[in-house]
């Protein structure tokens, strides 16, 4: 049995990425509360490696107020839930054009777990080809580059890539080459 059980939800909000829901709840010892939870669709982030280099892209994140170096990353549109290999290979030609004829999954993350059901697949896309970016009207402001990884690693330590999805893919690709 689950320490905590929901014992009434409503949901307060809704739009094309995004749900909240307000759940009223009772713990083991009987007593109540409430969680505000954010339920997004499973997401898949890709990383882009090409040697010894990596491709990002730069954008700018309206809740913070400010530009993100970030690997490409997204959600199916419509809160569609899609296998995660087919949102990994959406994303990376919609944000780059890249399309990849190696896709490996490195693993699982979860972006918020005390607010947030959103859970994520991360991949490692290799043998790339290039093509013409696919972009949503919310990504016409983006841009990409390509990175050695010394840089990323540098940029990570010192503040200048700030995205917990992409800190914590980077430390699943350094794990995946130890294997």
């Amino acid at each position: 049995m689950d320490p905590i059980q929901r014992v009434a939800t409503r949901e307060v909000y809704r739009n094309n990425w995004m749900t909240v829901r307000e759940d009223a709840i009772r713990r083991a010892d009987g007593s109540e509360g409430i969680y505000g939870v954010v339920d997004k669709p499973t997401y898949a982030l890709i990383i882009p490696l090409d040697g010894e280099r990596v491709l990002l892209v730069d954008q700018f994140r309206y809740p913070v107020g400010e530009r993100r170096w970030e690997f490409p990353q997204g959600t199916a549109p419509g809160l569609a839930e899609v296998p995660p290999t087919e949102v990994a290979r959406r994303e990376l030609r919609e944000e780059t054009g890249l399309r990849a004829e190696t896709v490996t999954e490195l693993g699982r993350l979860e972006v918020a777990p005390g607010m947030s059901s959103q859970r994520g697949h991360v991949y490692l896309a290799t043998d790339l080809t290039e093509g013409a970016p696919e972009r949503e009207i919310e990504e016409q402001d983006m841009t990409t580059a390509w990175f050695a990884r010394a840089d990323v690693e540098k940029m990570i330590a010192t503040g200048g890539i700030t995205d917990a999805q992409t800190v914590a893919a980077y430390t699943l690709l350094l794990l995946h080459e130890r294997r």
